[in-house]
């Protein structure tokens, strides 16, 4: 209790709400590092994910990119980069994007080939191309099942984002490894329990856009069939 009385006298400090090191800085600065490594990502995996769904080519491909994607470790990751790029927020960026990839990617592929075949079958019979099916019909079939991909990835850069603060960038990991590094307990406490709170929020904001992207038509089938 003595503990999780220091996490909250700590969290309502005001000195934590002021100046440079603040708690809404350090939480723009974690926003900044997940949003861009995430967008990268959806730059990189969506076109790939459609592409290999709607023609069936390099499924080996997009498999084995998501499997080493999970395989290697997130902070070792960013200790390559560093090694080589240096000190900075490129590094960080590159393996951040790196680790938001596989979910987006595996996701977009699994969602677009599972679209039935029958439905494909139905839309270039009334005379729809290629694009028109895979923009017009599965794209929306699947995207539940992307933007569940979507959540998975930032949901997991967010609690990631945390190891930018060990080559010396901000975000809501240097609370931890500050903390860390002079004993304060409830410091680090309080910046875990930020990243939390903070991972919990944006899963929110990405169920309601979701909510707002997928078809209604989806949404009543998938409440159906619960």
């Amino acid at each position: 209790m003595e503990l999780l009385f220091d996490v909250a006298s700590w969290l309502s400090d005001p000195v934590q709400w002021d100046g440079s090191n603040a708690i809404y800085v350090r939480i723009g600065q974690h926003l900044w590092y997940t949003t861009t490594a995430v967008l990268v990502a959806l730059i990189v995996a969506l076109p790939i994910g459609l592409a290999v769904g709607h023609t069936g080519r390099g499924e080996a491909f997009a498999v084995n990119v998501a499997n080493i994607g999970r395989a290697i470790p997130s902070f070792g990751i960013i200790l390559l980069f560093v090694v080589l790029a240096g000190i900075g927020f490129v590094p960080v960026l590159i393996a951040l994007t790196l680790f938001a990839i596989p979910p987006i990617l595996t996701n977009t592929y699994t969602g677009i080939s599972g679209v039935d075949r029958q439905l494909r079958d139905a839309a270039y019979g009334l005379g729809m191309r290629r694009l028109q099916v895979l923009t017009q019909v599965e794209i929306p079939v699947a995207m539940p099942l992307i933007m569940a991909g979507i959540r998975t990835s930032s949901v997991q850069v967010v609690a990631t984002a945390t190891l930018a603060a060990f080559p010396g960038l901000g975000g809501l990991g240097r609370y931890i490894i500050n903390g860390l590094s002079v004993q304060n307990y409830p410091q680090v406490i309080a910046g875990a329990l930020l990243v939390a709170v903070l991972a919990l929020l944006v899963e929110g904001l990405l169920a309601l856009l979701q909510r707002t992207v997928v078809p209604i038509g989806l949404q009543h089938t998938r409440v159906a069939r619960r």
